[in-house]
């Protein structure tokens, strides 16, 4: 059907990952014209993507977070960016989130030495500070369009006979490391560009918060997959994973600690987060260690 709302026709499909809080059935009953694809368990961000993907039928696939909205005219000007530019291979809008504030909307690649500053131990110590300070800190234009390293998943647009040879999402992945894989990929067949003359709204993290158990574990596997999949040696990747198993535990504590304070000093809201990130290294902990070591 064609969306006077973006100027463009278009087809919805909607994968629901076996969620419980009736998004589903809101669905049915509010967008009757949306597709819908059930899973009776949670598939994973990039399986779902494949899912809707077999099922589409248009020329171009605009892949789309569900904690996003997309303002009018968005997806028009994306593809007319997209078919004046052949060589592009994927293009994603700048993210702003809900109080209007602008988001980083790419980065540099992530090396070994980024992930392995993120952990505590080496934080503290200043080991690969600069190369930590390199993929967070690099300036981000939000202005200029940039041929680009990796693209927030949260909302790409791509050519759909293009991606369906290039292999669609890898779903070896199940959340996490996914979009940095996939720019990786196409990077070296065609360029990933950040186009600021499209934009989306993203409130960023609130699926992530609400599925904390299933986010921290897969994600932790995640950048291993990614790890490997983009050439990291072995000894690499063995230095990421002892670095946060040994993390793991510390943060813990840490965590521990601080909600236990915040709950002194009636800080609320910042207890309710501490407890989520404990929750989440909890499970971690109890739960992912060895599918993270099997990785």
């Amino acid at each position: 059907m064609t969306d006077d709302w973006q100027g463009v026709r278009l087809e919805t499909i909607v994968v629901d990952n076996a969620s419980t809080d009736g998004a589903a059935g809101m669905v049915v009953r509010e967008f009757p014209h949306v597709r819908l694809i059930r899973n009776a368990k949670n598939a994973g961000f990039a399986r779902a993507n494949n899912q809707a993907m077999a099922e589409a039928r248009g020329c171009y696939l605009f892949f789309l977070n569900n904690d996003t909205e997309v303002p009018p005219g968005t997806l028009r000007r994306l593809l007319d960016y997209l078919e004046a530019n052949p060589k592009v291979g994927m293009v994603g809008p700048r993210l702003r989130d809900g109080q209007g504030n602008i988001q980083v909307s790419y980065r540099p690649r992530p090396t070994v030495a980024t992930l392995l500053h993120k952990t505590a131990l080496f934080r503290w110590t200043g080991v690969f500070r600069s190369a930590y300070k390199a993929y967070r800190r690099r300036e981000f234009d939000p202005e200029t369009t940039a041929v680009v390293d990796v693209l927030m998943g949260a909302a790409i647009l791509v050519d759909r006979k293009r991606f369906l040879a290039w292999g669609g999402w890898d779903e070896d992945f199940t959340f996490g490391g996914e979009d940095m894989e996939l720019s990786y990929r196409i990077n070296r067949q065609a360029s990933v560009v950040f186009y600021p003359g499209a934009e989306i709204i993203h409130f960023g993290r609130s699926s992530t918060r609400k599925n904390i158990r299933f986010a921290s574990l897969n994600i932790a596997v995640g950048l291993v997959q990614y790890l490997r999949k983009t050439g990291c040696s072995r000894a690499g990747i063995w230095a990421f994973k002892l670095a946060v198993t040994v993390d793991a535990p510390l943060q813990f504590l840490v965590k521990g600690s601080q909600y236990l304070i915040r709950r002194l000093l009636r800080q609320k809201k910042k207890a309710e987060q501490s407890l989520l990130a404990l929750r989440g290294l909890g499970h971690f902990l109890t739960r992912g260690l060895t599918r993270f070591w099997n990785a």
